[in-house]
This record gives C-alpha cells, sequence and structure tokens, in this order.
C-alpha cells in the first residue's frame, strides 16, 4: 500500500543517517513534488529541526515556484534559505561566451543552471555537515532526465526507486488529513524550469505512458512484443528504450538509493554500461 511504501522511505532515511553518522539533511526545494515529497519524508524522519531547504531560482524559475518551496517549509517547520544563482549563472556564460560564440542555445546553457545547483548544495553541505539528499525519481533515472553532477548530486536518493506515478500517489497520501504539500504544486505540469515555459512533456511522453512502459521493461522483464501487446505505440516504445538503454552511464554515477521495488537501480539492475542496443530487441526485429 501507499502507507506502506511512505513508512518504507521514511524508515530508509532515518536508518541510513544513524548509521552514517549524520544528524541534519540539506535538499533542494524547487518548488516541484519530488522535492516536497522528500522535504516530507525527511521531517517524518529526522523532525523538522534537521531539515534545511534551499531554494535556488534562476532567470527561468517562476515565482509561483518559490512561493509554493517557502509555503512547504512553512507546513513542515523547517528552514528554508533563498539563494538566487542569476548572477552566477551570467558569470559563467560570459566566462564561456568565447568557447560558446556563434552556438545557439541549448542543453549546455540549461545544465550549468543545475550543475550551479549541485555546487551550492555541496557547499552548504561541507560547510555545515548536512547530508545531501537526492530528490530524482525512478522515471528520471530510467530515462536520463536528469543532469550528472547537477540535480544528481546527493548522498542518498530518496526517490530512485520510485515512478513519477507513484509520487503523485504518495503526495496525495501525504496531504490526506490536512494540505502539506501546497496545492500548486500538485496541480502544475512537471518542468525543470531550465527554459521558459519548460514542460516534462516537451521531451517525454506522459508520465502515465512512460511508467507504464517502463514497469513493463524493468520490473516485469517484458519483450518489446509483449509490450506493443499491452496496446502502448510502438514509435513510443521504441523511444521509451532507446533512452533507457543510453542513459546507463548516467544510473551508473547516480548517488545510493532507498530499494523499494522487486528490480530497483543499482545492485537489481544488470545493463551493460555501452552496447550496440540490438539485444533488446532480438526476436522483435530493429526498431523502426
Amino acid at each position: 500500500s501507499i502507507a506502506m511504501l511512505h513508512d518504507a522511505l521514511v524508515l530508509g532515511i532515518r536508518d541510513y543517517m544513524e548509521k552514517s553518522g549524520f544528524s541534519d539533511v540539506v535538499l533542494g526545494l524547487s518548488g516541484g513534488l519530488d522535492s516536497a515529497v522528500v522535504a516530507c519524508l525527511a521531517v517524518e524522519a529526522l523532525g523538522p529541526e534537521h531539515v534545511h531547504g534551499i531554494s535556488l531560482p534562476s532567470p527561468y524559475s517562476s515565482t509561483g515556484s518559490i512561493i509554493d518551496a517557502r509555503a512547504l517549509a512553512e507546513n513542515l517547520g523547517c528552514d528554508m534559505q533563498i539563494i538566487p544563482i542569476s548572477d552566477a549563472l551570467a558569470t559563467v556564460k560570459e566566462t564561456l561566451a568565447d568557447c560558446f560564440i556563434d552556438i545557439n542555445l541549448d542543453v549546455a546553457e540549461e545544465n550549468i543552471q543545475a550543475r550551479l545547483r549541485g555546487l551550492f548544495w555541496m557547499a552548504l553541505s561541507n560547510k555545515y555537515g548536512w547530508l545531501l539528499l537526492n530528490a530524482s525519481n525512478k522515471s528520471e533515472l530510467a530515462v536520463g532526465y536528469t543532469t550528472l553532477y547537477g540535480d544528481m548530486c546527493g548522498s542518498l536518493a530518496v526517490l530512485s526507486d520510485i515512478y513519477k506515478s507513484d509520487v503523485y500517489r504518495l503526495a496525495d497520501w501525504i496531504n490526506r488529513d490536512k494540505e502539506i504539500i501546497p496545492m500548486a504544486t500538485m496541480t502544475k505540469p512537471p518542468s525543470a524550469e531550465l527554459r521558459p515555459d519548460q514542460k516534462d512533456t516537451d521531451t517525454l511522453p506522459p508520465y502515465g505512458i512512460l511508467d507504464g512502459i517502463l514497469r513493463l521493461f524493468i520490473e516485469e522483464g517484458k519483450t518489446r512484443d509483449e509490450v506493443k501487446e499491452a496496446g502502448y505505440p510502438t514509435d513510443t516504445i521504441d523511444e521509451v528504450l532507446r533512452l533507457l538503454l543510453r542513459t546507463e552511464y548516467k544510473r551508473r554515477q547516480a548517488a545510493p538509493g532507498l530499494r523499494v521495488s522487486k528490480r530497483g537501480f543499482g545492485s537489481g539492475w544488470r545493463m551493460p554500461l555501452v552496447s550496440s542496443y540490438d539485444w533488446l530487441w532480438e526476436g522483435d526485429g530493429s526498431p523502426s
């Protein structure tokens, strides 16, 4: 049940902290759902006085995201600092201007923002002895919708075995008696907020479809043909498979996570780091 899943994650955080000798955690509060759920779990595990939220808005962060992050921290009773990264981002871009001349803005500039956030989180972790919690979910890790050395930083990945659709279920359960996670966080379209008006669905299938395909491949060990028989479009299946295989190198460098499924990434997931990829389509024909 979702209550058991919630309690397992709380136990995992508390156990990891006690055994590693840390009392306090730090995490980024973006105003998004993943970080909100991790903050709630951490407060349940450690108490609000031991949880420190950091908001690192860039020029593309919405005002609503900062408001939502602050409201969450107030509801939880934990502290939150706001450290704008706009000046730092401008400095990095200026430093790289000669190297990037005549090249259009692309994912490189987006990733600089994510990596600056990792820099600030780690600085605070080192300075105060706070353990950095990572909020990447299983859906993101599966398809590589994360930034190495940026939002993948952390000592413990709390949601790395939780699909995005289950993160929503956890949030609903956390809010079962009163609104702890702001409703705006629950209802707004997921976004990395690394460029204007960005949404996850710009580059990914809707999470309901993505998670369904991933569960069949990862947990159930289904073949491509069997996933097609479940009713998913062939083009979408092949897109998800390519992403799943292409981003194995990222998962090898990810923070260790709390395993709550029958097949999580890490020790339960043994795939080639690099390959020709054809083996997954054996018997099905190569992808179109």
